[in-house]
C-alpha cells in the first residue's frame, strides 16, 4: 500500500463464494464489468479501487463477502512483521474513530503463531490511533509462505442477508446460492421462473429481482461505510438506480400454507410482489402458467434434515411426471444431495454440477434442456 493511495488506485478484490461455484460467480463478475476477473479456490479475484468494492457489495448476487486486499509484503519473523505493519498508511483505509478487530492465519511460514501475529498488527493499528474491538470493521492477515496479505472485510454481515427476508421456512437456501444456481441454469432475467416447492420464496424473489434490475444490496448497510475512503455522495449515486420493468411473471407454490404467507411477505418487502405470485397447492395440482416457457427450479427435501429419505422417492417421481406432462418447452433445475432422488424424477438430466456446501450437506444442481 503506497502512502497517499488515490481513490482511483487499483488493488486486488476477493469475492468469497461457496467452493464449487467459483466459475459461476466469475461469469457474473465479468458480465458486471469488473476487470481482471479470475476464479480461485473459494472465490474470485478482480482488480479495482474503492468504488469497485462498493459496487461489488451492492450488485453481485453470488458473492458471500467482499474483501479488499490493500497491502502485501514479506515477513520472516515477528519483528519484521511489526516494523512493516507500522510503515503502512493506515489512514488510507481505517478511521481513527472506528474499532478494528484483527484476525490472522499462518501457513507454511516462519511466523507460525497467529495470536502473536495479531498482537503485532494490533500494535500498528493502535499506533495509528484506531481503537481495537468488535462492532466496527474486521481486518484479516493471511501469512502464507512468509507472504503477508492484509485485507479488510468490506461487507460486514454476509451478503446473502439482503434485508428483505424476515420469515424463513425450514432449511432455507441462502439468496446468493439461489442466484448462482439460477445463473448456472442459464437464467438471465429474460424468462419466467417457477418453484413448485418454494418455501420462503428465495428462488422466485431472486429471479424477479434479476428481471427488474434490482440491486441485491440496495436495502442494507455495509462495513465499508465505516472505512476512511467512503464517499456518501458517490455511494448514494451508485445505489439510487431506477429499477427497470418486466412483462414476465414469477410463480411459487408449496403445500404449506404458512410457507406461502412467508414467501408473499418476503416478496412484498423486496418490492417484487407485483410480478411474483404464490399459491398453496401440492405438486400434483401444479399448473403451467400462461405465457412463454421458462425455468422450473426447485430445492426439494433431501431426507438429511427434512423428511424420511425412503419416502421421498415417490415425491420426486410425482414431480418429474407432472413436469414431463405439463411443462413441455420448459427447462428444469433441481438442487439435491442424492443422485438417486434426482433420477427418481425420470427427467433427462445432464451431468450434475459440482458438490456445493449447503446447510452442512453437499448438494448438486441437476438440470435439463427444454423438455
Amino acid at each position: 500500500m503506497r502512502r497517499g493511495r488515490r481513490l482511483s488506485d487499483a488493488f486486488e478484490i476477493f469475492l468469497a463464494v461457496s467452493p464449487g461455484l467459483e466459475p459461476v460467480l466469475a461469469e457474473e463478475a465479468r458480465d458486471a464489468g469488473f476487470d481482471g476477473v479470475a476464479a480461485v479456490p473459494g472465490g474470485v479475484t478482480c482488480q479495482g479501487g474503492w468504488p469497485e468494492v462498493w459496487r461489488a457489495n451492492l450488485e453481485l448476487r453470488g458473492a458471500s463477502r467482499v474483501l479488499a486486499r490493500f497491502a502485501e509484503f514479506r515477513a520472516f519473523h515477528l519483528a519484521q512483521l511489526d516494523k512493516r505493519a507500522r510503515k503502512l498508511d493506515w489512514a488510507a483505509v481505517l478511521r481513527p474513530d472506528v474499532p478494528v478487530k484483527v484476525e490472522a492465519s499462518c501457513h507454511a511460514s516462519r511466523i507460525y503463531h497467529a495470536g502473536a501475529a495479531v498482537q503485532r498488527i494490533e500494535g500498528a493499528i493502535t499506533g495509528f490511533g484506531a481503537p481495537l474491538g468488535d462492532g466496527g470493521v474486521t481486518l484479516r492477515a493471511r501469512i502464507d509462505d512468509n507472504l503477508v496479505t492484509l485485507s479488510v472485510d468490506t461487507s460486514g454481515a454476509l451478503l446473502h442477508k439482503r434485508g428483505h427476508k424476515e420469515a424463513v421456512s425450514k432449511a432455507p437456501m441462502r439468496e446468493n446460492l439461489a442466484a448462482l444456481f439460477l445463473r448456472a441454469c442459464g437464467y438471465r432475467g429474460t424468462e419466467p421462473v417457477l418453484d413448485p416447492m418454494c418455501g420462503s420464496g428465495t428462488f422466485v424473489i431472486e429471479a424477479a429481482e434479476m428481471a427488474l434490475g434490482l440491486q441485491p444490496g440496495r436495502s442494507r448497510g455495509f462495513a465499508f461505510e465505516h472505512l476512511a475512503r467512503f464517499d456518501p455522495a458517490a455511494w448514494a449515486t451508485l445505489r439510487d438506480r431506477v429499477p427497470g420493468d418486466t412483462g414476465l411473471r414469477f410463480h411459487g407454490s408449496d403445500r404449506d400454507q404458512g410457507a406461502i404467507r412467508m414467501a408473499a411477505g418476503n416478496a412484498q418487502r423486496a418490492g417484487v410482489d407485483a410480478v411474483a405470485s404464490f399459491t398453496a397447492r401440492p405438486v400434483s395440482d401444479l399448473e403451467r402458467p400462461d405465457g412463454p416457457p421458462g425455468l422450473v427450479i426447485v430445492n426439494p427435501p433431501y431426507g438429511g434434515r427434512i423428511g424420511n429419505k425412503k419416502l421421498l422417492y415417490g415425491l420426486y417421481g410425482a414431480l418429474g411426471q407432472v413436469l414431463k406432462d405439463r411443462f413441455t418447452g420448459w427447462r428444469v433445475g433441481i438442487v439435491t444431495t442424492e443422485a438417486g432422488l434426482a433420477r427418481a424424477t425420470g427427467l433427462p438430466f445432464q451431468p450434475p454440477g459440482p458438490p456445493v456446501a449447503h446447510g452442512g450437506l453437499k448438494v448438486k444442481l441437476w438440470q435439463t434442456r427444454a423438455l
